[in-house]
């Protein structure tokens, strides 16, 4: 008889959630009242929106992340539909670039302005003309460019092509008509080729979004489900729903037989939603109460028991939504593995909660932050519906490291380029014919400039960390921020060390060489 120990060995054993102080949360924001079973939040590095409260239509706020406090009650809106937001979705690969859907059965694409808002904004880049009841879901494909899924009470899902120029879009380039009432969930796959839904029949179906058939379908009768979601390439499926006896319960479900859950628990009694969350690069899921405070989190494994509880982050305050920062926007050197963005309407308030690796290091720690999904597309829309299938473009987390960062392609080099122009030649008192200079500085520019750009893009991605301007960050008010900008630059003053020692060794190595070749010279 083999010995189990009671005990598994788990790097995220210790995780903790840290709320924000005072100051660094969002304060007098109206938050919606709507009673919808969405989250009302979506975060990305730059912005926070929320759907808000207001008088003649629906509207959301866009807040730049970093612009914590008070609100101010004037602050312009996104206001250009006739009902009421039921849904908001960032671009996963363009973060100014958001989607919502509203009561008023239309889908909606915005260009958020890279500066801060001075006026509503109530022209949309795109409409999206389909549905002919209210859209509650919007879904971004998470591989492929500008791919938008839709779900309304039409019971319909629709895809869309946002390459389309046409500003008014009113032909999906594919509608899913396989359910017979409304739709409560959308997931997808890593590599975006299944699709996973939730439907108030209490059913889970898979469906191959591009042929438009249902591959698999669970109706098993004792876990009414109202949120499903792919466990990434773990190939199992994880629901959140209620039991018979109207518990809230929790499931999971093998991708290749629907037929009857891995496994089943009973959380407790509360009536409340819980909208699960799962982190692939950490195995973890997180399990969030709507109308309570709490976040149970688990770590997934392939084999028996699958589902193992780790902690839960109780708070008194209730939340309403929840918002999640991508991995490309967290504070690596603070350890942090994932952030949620708590929606309290009764305080007006949206509360950061950080989950937290408790490391002593200093130093970036590889181990918790494998290779994330970045921020560029692996295919056109094109190309994905042609049929091609392609996993996410990973990065890495590292400070410093320009693959992370989305900023570059807004950056604007052209200022830079004109003070630092390489391609004007050098003279001595004029004793070279104008004539004469021109010609060797043409062969010298096609050599120059490109080394000139390339070092110059190299600069500008040194300044950026995690998505951020260096310099434009405010100076730290907080001990909190002074410890973050402390670590910051004692993995700097690393980096720079390691540069310093391999410099050192190639000039020893070169040093060596040398002498090499005197000692040959003299012999002969």
């Amino acid at each position: 008889m083999s010995w189990h120990p009671q005990y598994r060995s788990s790097k995220f054993r210790h995780v903790y959630g840290k709320p924000a102080s005072k100051e660094k949360c969002y304060d007098c924001v109206p938050i919606t009242l709507n009673v919808h079973d969405n989250h009302f939040c979506a975060v990305n590095p730059h912005f926070i929106a929320v759907v808000t409260e207001c008088a003649g239509g629906g509207a959301f706020l866009v807040i730049p992340i970093q612009q914590t406090g008070k609100l101010d009650p004037h602050y312009p809106k996104i206001c250009g539909h006739k009902g009421n937001v039921l849904d908001i979705k960032w671009n996963p690969f363009n973060d100014f670039v958001i989607a919502s859907c509203s009561e008023d059965a239309t889908v909606k694409i915005w260009d958020i302005p890279k500066y801060l808002l001075t006026k509503n904004i109530t022209n949309p880049k795109k409409v999206l003309l389909g549905h002919v009841r209210r859209v509650g879901l919007i879904e971004w494909h998470p591989t492929a460019n500008n791919i938008l899924f839709s779900s309304g009470y039409d019971y319909k899902i629709m895809i869309w092509n946002l390459d389309s120029k046409e500003d008014v879009i009113s032909n999906p380039v594919k509608i899913l008509d396989a359910h017979k009432d409304v739709v409560l969930s959308m997931s997808f796959n890593t590599d975006g080729s299944l699709l996973a839904t939730a439907c108030r029949d209490r059913k889970i179906r898979l469906i191959d979004p591009r042929a438009g058939t249902v591959l698999q379908e669970a109706s098993y009768k004792s876990h009414r489900v109202n949120k499903v979601l792919f466990l990434g390439n773990m190939k199992k499926l994880f629901s959140t729903g209620t039991s018979r006896w109207n518990n809230r319960q929790i499931a999971l479900w093998d991708q290749n037989d629907l037929s009857v859950p891995l496994l089943e628990e009973d959380l407790d009694g509360s009536s409340g939603l819980l909208f699960p969350f799962y982190d692939s690069d950490t195995h973890m899921l997180y399990v969030v109460g709507k109308g309570d405070g709490n976040i149970r989190y688990y770590e997934i494994s392939p084999e028996k028991p699958y589902l193992n509880y780790l902690m839960e982050y109780r708070s008194h305050l209730p939340q309403k939504g929840i918002g999640v920062m991508p991995k490309r926007g967290l504070e690596v050197s603070a350890c942090e593995i994932f952030r949620f963005y708590k929606l309290i309407p009764t305080k007006s308030l949206i509360e950061p909660i950080s989950m937290i690796v408790p490391r002593r290091s200093e130093s970036y720690q590889e181990d918790i932050y494998p290779l994330t999904t970045g921020d560029k597309p692996a295919l056109t829309a094109q190309e994905w519906l042609n049929g091609i299938n392609k996993g996410p473009l990973l990065v890495s987390l590292r400070p410093g490291s320009g693959a992370v960062n989305s900023l570059p392609q807004f950056l604007e080099p052209d200022p830079l380029m004109k003070t630092t122009d390489l391609s004007q030649p050098w003279g001595r008192g004029g004793r070279m014919p104008l004539a004469d200079m021109q010609k060797p500085s043409e062969a010298e520019d096609s050599r120059k400039q490109p080394k000139a750009q390339e070092k110059l893009l190299k600069n500008e991605q040194m300044w950026l960390s995690n998505g951020f301007d260096i310099f434009e960050c405010p100076p730290p008010k907080t001990e909190n921020e002074l410890l973050q900008m402390f670590y910051l630059q004692q993995e700097e003053i690393r980096r720079l060390r390691e540069m310093v020692n391999q410099r050192n060794v190639q000039i020893k190595q070169m040093e060596l060489e040398l002498r090499n070749l005197g000692v040959n010279t003299g012999r002969y």
